[in-house]
């Protein structure tokens, strides 16, 4: 009988998650059934969205229940089979979580070509952060030569994808990110124009000197303060793809201070803005083979380039994760759960 070792959710948090709510516990795994296999974690993908996850408010999709294992896109290898299309040894994206081995039906895996590209990039650039932001340009954002796209949370796994798909338009790609070592990442490795630190005392004057012109895409990563300083320099017809709002998910009242509401909405009126929340799965039957294909011919012709932020062992999944929403990782965060046969 093969075991699982598996990280659940003990508790909802309030506010920010801590270990508390996290418990490492062992299960078996149940026999492999006809049409099915036994999958080997090899890499977890931990997400800003999984903290939405953890707690029951109202939200695109249902909350991880109590005790259950906690939710994760995941890099898996066969090691038994009993189905005729998925061998042992093969390499497949699932939808594991955060646990160590899991039995699925064959059917619900999509199998990976490790000769196309590293198999970590399956929950990356190649994955659901690089599809988000993919998605997000594509339908909502649609930079044309000679625009500026401004791009908060620019050195994670969405917004450093962002800003290349807008190089790549021909557009000005504006980087926002936290510290110095991060900003410089941006402008040397991927070739963003300009970069803005919002942790620096004079964020809103850097902003207003990297875009003179103002903002024509504004892809929304972050809200809270970002935003703030943002709207005022949106020009007319500027698109906001509304990807994610992570200075706000351990919130738990609204902030203090007057109602900016009015005046967001008479931005939005007098600048004819579009601001459009997406879920990048309502994309995928239209977009995804063709984001498949290009990201990796741009991949592979080095005019797209990734950074990986590797955490060794499922036991420090918790405190990456917290790690995560505090804005410690820099890249796209896996955890490397175990090593292939």
């Amino acid at each position: 009988m093969t075991t699982s070792t598996r990280i659940v959710l003990a508790s909802r948090p309030t506010g920010a998650p801590t270990a508390e709510n996290f418990r490492t516990e062992t299960a078996d795994v149940p026999e492999v059934g006809d049409g099915q296999v036994l999958l080997k974690v090899l890499y977890l993908s931990l997400d800003p969205y999984m903290r939405g996850r953890m707690s029951d408010a109202e939200s695109y999709a249902e909350p991880v229940a109590v005790d259950d294992v906690m939710c994760g896109g995941t890099v898996a290898e066969v090691v038994e089979s009993r189905s005729d299309t998925l061998p042992v040894g093969s390499f497949v994206l699932s939808y594991s979580g955060w646990q160590t081995h899991e039995v699925v039906d064959a059917s619900s895996v999509r199998r990976l070509d490790p000769d196309r590209a590293p198999i970590s990039t399956a929950v990356g650039v190649l994955g659901m952060p690089g599809f988000t932001a993919y998605a997000g340009m594509t339908v909502i954002g649609q930079p044309t030569e000679g625009e500026t796209v401004v791009v908060a949370a620019a050195s994670g796994p969405v917004g450093s994808a962002v800003g290349q798909f807008a190089k790549i338009k021909g557009a000005r790609a504006v980087g926002i990110a936290g510290g110095p070592e991060k900003c410089a990442y941006l402008i040397d490795e991927l070739g963003f124009d300009a970069a803005v630190d919002h942790r620096a005392d004079d964020f809103r004057e850097q902003l207003a000197a990297a875009t003179p012109d103002g903002i024509d895409v504004y892809f929304e990563n972050v809200g809270g303060a970002v935003a703030r300083a943002v709207l005022p320099r949106l020009n007319l017809y500027a698109r906001v793809p509304v990807c994610g709002l992570i200075a706000q998910y351990n919130d738990t009242q609204a902030p203090e201070g007057p109602d900016r509401l009015p005046g967001f909405f008479t931005r939005v009126l007098t600048k004819s803005l579009t601001v459009r929340g997406f879920i990048q799965s309502e994309f995928v039957g239209e977009h995804y083979k063709n984001f498949q294909r290009e990201v990796s011919e741009w991949i592979a012709d080095g005019r797209f380039r990734y950074r990986e932020d590797v955490v060794e062992g499922l036991e420090n999944a918790p405190d990456a994760f917290v790690g995560l929403l505090e804005g410690r990782n820099f890249g796209k965060l896996v955890v490397k759960v175990a090593d292939h046969d």
